[in-house]
């Protein structure tokens, strides 16, 4: 089985000339297609920097960075566009457009991809706020949402155009135990249906157990990959 991620000898670096940093260090990472792997770290150790450049957000600067086949490392901007077709967004933030009803906000999830018609990306972004349990919010704005339902626009936007592979930043850091684990839970439900890759970052301990696998960043560098077994 070929990897829908694989990373390796990948160095990044921060800024020009005496202010020049390296942020990551010879990071080697292969992923499998419908694998759940979860980044933990502390604050400043690398972990959305390399999400980021997993996303296409950021061209990879040395080493290897192959998403679904396709070398990043080096890449112009016209290349990292069409890489970010394949991916899903969610961020901790939500990120949603506060001009735009919740389906409004679901269909940009759509808008890179031209050979949907209009009336098709309408009723594909209804069908998915109708999974993530806001079918009775379509026209809500997001100011009467709670911090909950925002993040489920924001699951149903990163998943509405069938991506294969999942990018989560801290997706449950601004929600109470409860919702996060809700959050988390139909992330995981939504992705093994669509069999979609999920890469998170998160410092939330409470949802560890929905991992494959846990990758640990330190310093720039990954200090461990183990599975996660699960007592039944």
């Amino acid at each position: 089985m070929n990897p829908v991620i694989s990373i390796q000898k990948l160095d990044h670096y921060f800024g020009q000339g005496q202010l020049k940093k390296q942020v990551l260090f010879d990071i080697n990472l292969e992923i499998n297609a419908g694998e759940i792997i979860i980044m933990t770290g502390p604050s400043g150790s690398g972990k959305t920097t390399l999400l980021t450049l997993v996303g296409g957000l950021r061209s990879a600067q040395s080493g290897s960075l192959q998403i679904l086949g396709r070398e990043l490392c080096g890449a112009n901007a016209a290349q990292l566009t069409e890489a970010r077709r394949s991916h899903g967004y969610i961020f901790q933030a939500h990120n949603l457009h506060g001009s735009l009803t919740a389906l409004q906000n679901v269909r940009m999830g759509l808008e890179l991809h031209q050979d949907i018609s209009p009336q098709d990306m309408k009723q594909r972004s209804a069908e998915m706020l109708e999974q993530v349990g806001l079918g009775q919010r379509l026209n809500y704005y997001p100011d009467d949402l709670s911090g909950g339902q925002k993040q489920r626009v924001a699951i149903a936007r990163a998943l509405v155009s069938r991506p294969k592979i999942v990018l989560a930043d801290e997706p449950t850091a601004a929600l109470d135990s409860k919702s996060g684990r809700d959050v988390v839970n139909l992330m995981q439900q939504l992705a093994k249906e669509q069999g979609c890759t999920i890469l998170m970052v998160t410092h939330d301990n409470r949802i560890l157990d929905i991992a494959d696998r846990i990758v640990h960043m330190e310093d720039g560098k990954l200090a461990q990959d183990r599975a996660v077994t699960v007592a039944v």
